[in-house]
């Protein structure tokens, strides 16, 4: 009989570890994108895929769409481009640092926080602006 140590899980690796859930060629492109932590949820992922938001070596391509050690994955997401190359192939959510080894970010840095303009927002019930705040706003937005 064989120790559990040696009976591989269902990925076809041993089940010990880092291991687990690592493929040996492709996997799903929404899966891949979860796992490492470029989404906080696989639906997020799917659905970005879906909105046409991920682009696999300059292709928009589906959830189910397999991703390859060397394929490059662009990914729209939180109004930012994220630019990696996917350097190991894995199947499951694994902890950060670990996400961090799988793939070569290209990403360009985020925008600076003071060149993003303010949003202007009122407090619920507040009702419409007066005269004088309209003006105060108008001077604000540079008009």
């Amino acid at each position: 009989m064989a120790s559990t140590a040696e009976v591989p899980d269902g990925d076809g690796a041993a089940s010990a570890g880092v291991g687990v859930g690592v493929g040996a060629g492709s996997a799903r492109a929404d899966t891949w994108i979860w796992s490492v932590r470029l989404t906080k949820t696989r639906s997020q992922a799917a659905a970005a895929c879906r909105a046409g938001h991920v682009r696999v070596n300059g292709e928009r391509v589906k959830p189910a769409h397999a991703v390859q050690v060397g394929d490059e994955v662009r990914l729209r997401h939180a109004g930012r481009d994220r630019v990696v190359v996917v350097s190991r192939v894995i199947r499951k959510r694994v902890g950060p640092p670990v996400a961090a080894e799988c793939f070569v970010d290209n990403s360009p840095p985020p925008p600076p926080k003071e060149f993003v303009a303010p949003i202007a927002t009122r407090d619920r019930g507040a009702g419409r602006p007066t005269k004088r705040e309209r003006r105060e706003m108008d001077r604000l937005q540079g008009h």
